[in-house]
């Protein structure tokens, strides 16, 4: 029994040992960044992480057109807002959120749930997405590009009367409008 329960041991810290590993190795990868906008009282603040497109199809390849993706890498992409936003024409309330993405070649669904902390895709490689917790869901125009972005981007740029998310990627650029 004493033997038994040894072997338990050894074998769950071995998994640990691994699953750290495996963490930090992706990371080096696809590392993490933060991107802020902050005006006044509101801060936007976006957590995700950044792959490379390595020589790779990346939308409709990679990434399938139709299906979620959880718009970076390793982990889910974090959203938080200290205000309530209004995106497209939908409000978000201020929280914390995942950020979800559905590609496609002419439009993309951006998603915003609940639900945050997990890791981006479950054991069948599949969006580790809970779709009963999403709070708003929004459709934007996708745009192409000659020029390719190497490196998986979000950022802000504030545009007179709103606030422009921006996801850029391979040859693909999604403009979501955000209004304090």
């Amino acid at each position: 029994m004493k033997k038994t329960l040894i072997v338990i041991g050894v074998v769950i810290a071995v998994l640990m040992v691994v699953g750290i590993f495996l963490r930090v190795s992706t990371k080096s990868h696809s590392p993490v960044s933060t991107e802020v906008f902050s005006i006044d009282s509101a801060r936007i603040e976006i957590v995700y992480c950044r792959p490379y497109k390595n020589d790779r199809e990346i939308f409709g390849g990679l990434e399938p057109y139709g299906e979620v993706w959880r718009t970076g890498a390793n982990e889910a992409t974090t959203f938080s807002t200290t205000v309530d936003l209004k995106i497209v024409d939908q409000i978000l309330p201020a929280g914390k959120y995942t950020l979800w993405t559905i590609p496609n070649e002419t439009q993309w669904e951006v998603i915003f749930n609940t639900e945050y902390g997990q890791w981006g895709v479950d054991f069948s490689a599949k969006a580790n997405r809970d779709a009963t917790k999403d709070q708003l869901s929004v459709t934007v125009p996708s745009y192409q590009s000659d020029n390719v972005i190497e490196q998986f981007t979000i950022t802000f740029e504030e545009i007179e009367d709103h606030i422009e998310m921006i996801l850029m990627w391979d040859k693909t650029t999604v403009v979501v409008p955000i209004s304090l």
